[in-house]
């Protein structure tokens, strides 16, 4: 009996330094790691790529030009295109149209803060937005679709519903 006692006390010490003795990192190895991971730039997103896709808005013989990002809604609203879209103010900080079709929203990661020249999309609602002022207010119902590359101005100082049509450039 002694022997076996004997025997299962060996047999536990062995497992419980085997355990131990696997890790080989040491306290060092893993602060250095820890920093690296600190130091390290987050990972581009997807809804962060940029395509090679834009976008034409032309209204009142003016015109803006968004780059597309490279995320699913994205992609659906492009296939969506061209259309025509009337365009309302909503609270002196966007201009937002209501789409015919609802954007897929899949895989998507929403809820951002806007910044003054996003093209998005708003969930809830199924509008799409083009923001001409910043938007402190954080929302996890926003999709960010595209940047403006050029034309914010013209939104600035657009009073009331305007109407325009969206297409895709080619070039």
């Amino acid at each position: 009996m002694k022997k076996l006692l004997c025997l299962a006390s060996i047999l536990v010490t062995s497992v419980v330094l085997a355990a131990c003795s696997n890790n080989n990192s040491s306290a060092t190895d893993r602060d250095h790691n820890a920093n690296d991971n600190l130091n390290r730039e987050p990972e581009q997103s997807k809804e962060d790529h940029i395509s090679n896709a834009r976008i034409k808005l032309t209204f009142d013989s003016k015109e803006v030009f968004v780059r597309m990002y490279g995320n699913p809604a994205s992609k659906d609203f492009l296939a969506q295109l061209p259309l025509k879209a009337t365009f309302e103010d909503y609270i002196g900080k966007e201009k937002i149209s209501i789409l015919q079709k609802k954007l897929s929203a899949d895989d998507v990661q929403a809820g951002d803060l806007s910044k003054k020249g996003d093209f998005a999309y708003y969930i809830p609602w199924g509008n799409v937005a083009i923001f001409y002022k910043s938007f402190e207010d954080a929302t996890n119902d926003l999709i960010i679709l595209g940047q403006i590359e050029s034309g914010k101005e013209n939104f600035e100082n657009v009073d009331g519903d305007f109407t325009g049509r969206i297409e895709k450039v080619t070039k």
